[in-house]
């Protein structure tokens, strides 16, 4: 199998210090270089760059529906492993996080069975984190 290569992710927010705490303190991510515009993080081994941006107006959320649920459209995240999934959740929900999806067993019983769960950062990124008992089921069809 080919050793996944980490990728590079720029993010737009509103507020880059409320940002940049919720992803240094909230989601425990390293932090890596600066500048007072923008911020690099250690997204579980992935760049992401937060970007300051001025907000645009209201734009309305959209969402498509999976398995039952409103999944926001965009979100990005990561695939972690099973038993991280399930500490990381647990952790998540000790530090108060407002949860747009609870954690929960998606297509349960099904191909491509996963953890999973969403919600925001404080700019209003929304952010999906899943896992799968068996990672050769991540592009099962």
């Amino acid at each position: 199998m080919q050793k996944i290569q980490p990728f590079h992710l720029a993010i737009p927010v509103d507020d880059l210090e409320n940002a940049r705490s919720f992803y240094r303190d909230t989601l425990n991510c390293k932090e890596g270089r600066s500048s007072d515009h923008w911020v690099d993080f250690d997204f579980f081994g992935h760049q992401l760059v937060i970007h300051y941006k001025k907000p645009s107006g209201t734009e309305t959320p959209a969402s498509n529906p999976v398995d039952g649920k409103d999944v926001p459209i965009p979100h990005f995240g990561v695939v972690l492993e099973w038993d991280t999934f399930q500490t990381f959740a647990e952790e998540l929900k000790k530090k108060g996080i407002l949860f747009i999806i609870e954690p929960y067993i998606r297509f349960e019983g099904q191909v491509g069975e996963q953890a999973t769960m969403f919600f925001k950062d404080p700019c209003g990124n929304a952010l999906e984190f899943k896992a799968f008992k068996n990672i050769d089921q991540l592009f099962a069809k």
